[in-house]
């Protein structure tokens, strides 16, 4: 599995992962997909709707953000393909959590943000029976 981002919009993430340091921040990933690769075309930033005091280490969004976001893409012509978010002050490796609240077939970018730095970037396909995730390649273009 790959996923291929400008390396502006891996910008757009860094900022948007280091101005919501010290707590977990992320967003929608809209593309397309092509066999086993996605291009993220657009990232759109969501509200982290976790209990403030566990927003440090957990990300949530609302049911409404997805179905909002479903039909904004379809206005585009793009698909919801994924999702990212920050881990402060840890590696950007998904989670048992993360494996918890994901679904398959979705690309998932995870950035670790260090002591307010954004540090290093994967990307992460959860397997269909749900057992583990699989690193993929996260490639960047200019």
């Amino acid at each position: 599995m790959e996923a291929v981002l400008s390396s502006s919009l891996q910008q757009d993430i860094f900022k948007q992962m280091e101005a919501g340091y010290p707590n977990e921040v992320g967003g929608f990933l809209l593309g397309s997909r092509t066999g086993d690769s996605t291009t993220v075309s657009e990232i759109i930033q969501i509200e982290n709707v976790f209990e403030k005091e566990e927003q440090f280490h957990r990300y949530a969004m609302t049911p409404q953000d997805w179905m909002k976001l479903e039909d904004q893409a379809d206005e585009r012509g793009l698909t919801l393909v994924g999702y990212y978010h920050s881990h402060p002050d840890s590696p950007a490796i998904a989670s048992i959590y993360d494996r918890d609240h994901a679904l398959p077939n979705f690309t998932y970018i995870i950035t670790s943000v260090v002591s307010g730095k954004a540090v290093d970037q994967k990307v992460w396909q959860l397997r269909d029976d749900r057992s583990q995730f699989d690193e993929g390649i996260l490639t960047v273009s200019s």
